[in-house]
């Protein structure tokens, strides 16, 4: 897998690649990865840890895409095979600043006391209204991610995939959002501003599951990071952090936790040290003896001579290494083939039923084929997207109104949970035709 984060197109910088002052590094990360993918094979997966924009604007991820596909062409990587969550650069702090409805929705929940925060940040999430203006400066994020389906909404403020390792073992991917209080007044943020919450790292474990977690933000940036830490360090095996733009390997018994240099960190930073993360997960051992063996290569930019470099381990070894036990578990009934128990609320339950199939048919959408799908689907113009779902009843009464990534992303999941995403692949690929 390839980590990396704080990329920051900046327009209008990066509207024009021969007078892009970051364009060079870039190249030379790309040129650098092209060599390690020879030596090392490659790349399954590319996580980026967010801030792929500078001030989270439509130009900035049109040229964040054609980058992105050259990336994957280079690595090897399939294009649909991209994760991504938001970071404070792609929140838009100009749109906050402007409007009211935004600051009032943040302030309500950055102001309840510790002890209430949690409750008022899951009531402006059910009030369609607040949870609407909460994510809207993430619109222009929404749109790019979409098509990685890493797009978030107030019903589902993060995503998670399932990606499988081999071995009997699944990879689970979340992708958590450190941004819903990001920009508060259209200001930038301070250490302890930002809040995740327990509604965000529940991370239910499953068998022969491993926990990863992409986020932008380091605890030490959360209102909640002792309590994030806690959770992470006894929920997820691989931690991945973006945003201080220093790359760090902390290689424990049980967890493995990284920051990402940043691509491209601004040119007064000191050290400037641009760089990448390359991770390796092997399964190994079976029964009682099995193991995830965790590779971390960490590269980063030289200046004299301006060249990618390894950064050592120790001992001169240019790879962090740990060793996780992970013993085979018993398979337990998967949640959405259990119906709900019988209640005199039928609705109530049928919604409780939905709500869990819909949770599996989300992390079910990591299988490639699927992603393949999705990301063809979204290559559709906005009109034959709507004409798919319409025709196939994957939308609700009201969600027309809703967001584009909003909207198709619930039908998709839906489609996952009504089992029609052959039909879904049928008209994509008749559309195509």
């Amino acid at each position: 897998m390839l980590h990396i984060s704080d990329i920051h197109f900046k327009a209008p910088d990066c509207l024009d690649p021969w007078m892009d002052p970051d364009a060079s590094i870039r190249t030379r990360m790309m040129r650098d990865l092209g060599e390690q993918v020879g030596k090392l094979g490659e790349v399954g997966a590319i996580l980026i840890g967010g801030d792929v924009a500078f001030k989270g604007a439509s130009e900035e991820y049109d040229t964040a895409r054609g980058w992105i596909q050259q990336l994957s062409q280079i690595s090897g990587c399939p294009k649909e095979r991209v994760f991504v969550v938001p970071g404070n650069h792609d929140v838009d702090r100009g749109m906050i600043k402007k409007a009211v409805a935004i600051q009032n929705v943040q302030h309500a929940i950055a102001s309840a006391p510790a002890g209430k925060r949690e409750w008022k940040l899951s009531q402006q999430l059910r009030d369609r209204p607040s949870g609407q203006n909460l994510f809207e400066p993430h619109a222009a994020y929404n749109e790019f991610a979409a098509p990685f389906n890493c797009q978030i909404w107030p019903d589902k403020p993060f995503w998670h995939q399932d990606v499988p390792l081999g071995g009997g073992v699944n990879l689970r991917l979340y992708g958590l959002t450190s941004t819903l209080l990001s920009g508060q007044e259209g200001e930038d943020d301070k250490a302890g501003d930002l809040y995740l919450s327990p509604l965000q790292t529940v991370l239910n474990p499953v068998p022969n599951t491993i926990n990863l977690v992409l986020v932008h933000h380091p605890v030490d940036w959360l209102f909640d990071g002792d309590a994030v830490d806690d959770a992470l360090t006894s929920r997820a095996i691989l931690h991945l952090f973006g945003h201080k733009h220093r790359q760090r390997a902390v290689m424990e018994a049980n967890y493995v936790r990284l920051g990402a240099g940043a691509v491209n960190p601004s040119r007064h930073d000191k050290p400037y040290d641009p760089g990448y993360n390359l991770i390796r997960l092997e399964v190994e051992g079976n029964g009682h003896d099995r193991r995830v063996k965790v590779e971390v290569h960490q590269r980063r930019l030289q200046e004299n001579p301006e060249m990618f470099v390894p950064i050592f381990a120790g001992h001169g070894k240019t790879v962090f290494e740990s060793i996780i036990q992970l013993p085979e578990e018993a398979e337990i009934p998967r949640l959405d083939v259990i119906k709900p128990p019988a209640a005199s609320a039928a609705g109530q339950a049928d919604k409780a039923g939905d709500e869990i199939a819909a949770q599996d048919a989300e992390a079910a959408l990591g299988d490639e084929d699927k992603r393949d799908l999705l990301y063809r689907f979204w290559s559709l113009k906005s009109g034959q997207r709507r004409d798919i779902v319409n025709e196939l009843g994957l939308l609700e009464e009201g969600e027309m109104k809703l967001p584009e990534p909003e909207r198709y992303g619930r039908a998709l999941i839906r489609a996952g949970q009504r089992k029609l995403l052959d039909k879904v692949a049928a008209a994509v690929a008749k559309l195509e035709n």
